[in-house]
């Protein structure tokens, strides 16, 4: 099973929280799913749950090199150098990020954001397509706040293939797993998320 989730600003990547905040589980009410990666709370955007173990490890972890485009609001009019830096890697306090793409572009059709992005009236902004094959966290925000344009409104638009298109935030769709044949194989194959804590003895090692 594969959920494609519009995540609502606000709401925290997970299920359960003790301060009473938003989470997913005021969203979709399915049992045994689990967000294959993370999207911070002040973000918004395509949110991937699956039941699948090797697919979430897949999604999520950094060496599938799985590109994610956000669509970003920045404070400043971005110009060619600062694209370009974006483009080769930015240099932050842990480590340099691999090269991105990074495209100057018109302002998407979005729903209005709540709460409203707080904007300095004297100052212009202006709208990114960046892709990433990374999940440092909050590296997006890092990296254009690195090159002189922090980041005002921060909207994940894609993960692989799959894109938010069609989904209003709170909205969820469900779709078919990717076949397991098109599926890059696991160097490091772990147990199904339903599996794991059993424990089986067979010449010594842990199944």
């Amino acid at each position: 099973m594969l959920i494609l989730l519009n995540k609502p600003y606000g709401v925290l990547t997970q299920f359960t929280d003790r301060e009473g905040r938003e989470t997913l589980a005021d969203y979709v009410d399915l049992k045994g799913v689990y967000p294959a990666g993370r999207l911070d709370r002040d973000s918004e955007g395509l949110l991937l749950l699956t039941d699948d173990g090797p697919l979430q490890a897949e999604i999520s972890h950094p060496k599938y090199k799985k590109p994610k485009c956000y669509w970003v609001q920045v404070e400043g009019d971005v110009d060619a150098a600062a694209l370009e830096q974006l483009r080769q890697g930015v240099l932050l306090k842990d480590g340099k990020t691999r090269p991105a793409k990074a495209e100057h572009i018109e302002e998407p059709e979005l729903w209005p954001r709540n709460p409203p992005v707080r904007f300095r009236k004297e100052i212009p902004t202006s709208w990114l397509a960046l892709t990433i094959t990374e999940g440092r966290n909050r590296q997006v925000r890092r990296m254009t706040a690195a090159v002189g344009f922090p980041t005002l409104r921060l909207v994940r638009y894609s993960i692989g293939d799959w894109t938010l298109n069609g989904l209003a935030p709170g909205q969820w769709r469900e779709i078919d797993s990717p076949p397991r044949a098109k599926r890059k194989p696991n160097p490091n194959p772990r147990r199904p998320m339903a599996q794991r804590g059993r424990r089986r003895t067979n010449r010594g090692r842990t199944a």
